[in-house]
């Protein structure tokens, strides 16, 4: 049975609290609920109604993120060169987890605070285990190399980048691509003949 629609207040009110968990996730700031109805004018059970927990909420905040993964892995899927789609890939994926702090919590979470992101996590592995595919099907990675050993190397290229340069989200993302393209260095098959 489908949810009524939001009145119109309540959407506004369901922005504002979103608007503000946004600056808080951006400014490194921890989401407590009671804090962010201060700071959105809105009463504390106004925020519980919309988001039941904070994880609920940060998951809402990174939800266009992933959603915008998915996009450019799925669009990824019909480029002509499988290196350069999973590469292409990987490095739009190292610069929306350095740029975007709400990634790296719900993507690094064990369990979902909603359902609907449970199925975009599901569907972004899906996509991303199809480039892989491609790319070791056109020999051009190494064929030992799986999935799950990619995912601790993207984490470990962005906390590097950010460890590295804290001071600004350009200088994470430039240590990130350079990273991360030593990293793939590694991945890419041998040439047979040399």
């Amino acid at each position: 049975m489908p949810s009524a629609p939001l009145r119109k207040d309540a959407v506004r009110n369901r922005q504002k609290i979103i608007d503000v968990a946004r600056r808080l996730v951006d400014e490194g700031a921890p989401l407590q609920l009671n804090d962010v109805a201060r700071a959105a004018g809105v009463g504390v059970a106004t925020v519980y109604r919309h988001f039941p927990t904070s994880e609920a909420l940060l998951e809402t905040v990174a939800t266009p993120g992933i959603e915008a993964l998915i996009t450019h892995a799925e669009r990824a899927l019909h480029g002509e060169d499988p290196w350069t789609s999973l590469s292409d890939y990987l490095h739009a994926g190292a610069a929306a987890v350095t740029a975007d702090a709400s990634l790296s919590p719900v993507f690094a979470a064990p369990v979902e605070a909603l359902p609907h992101i449970a199925e975009l996590k599901r569907r972004l592995n899906e996509v991303f285990g199809q480039l892989l595919d491609h790319a070791q099907a056109a020999g051009l990675v190494d064929p030992d190399v799986t999935q799950a050993d990619l995912l601790p190397l993207m984490c470990g290229v962005v906390h590097a980048a950010t460890v590295r340069s804290a001071t600004s989200a350009e200088d994470r993302s430039f240590a990130a691509r350079r990273y991360l393209t030593i990293t793939l260095a590694g991945l890419r098959t041998a040439p047979e003949n040399v």
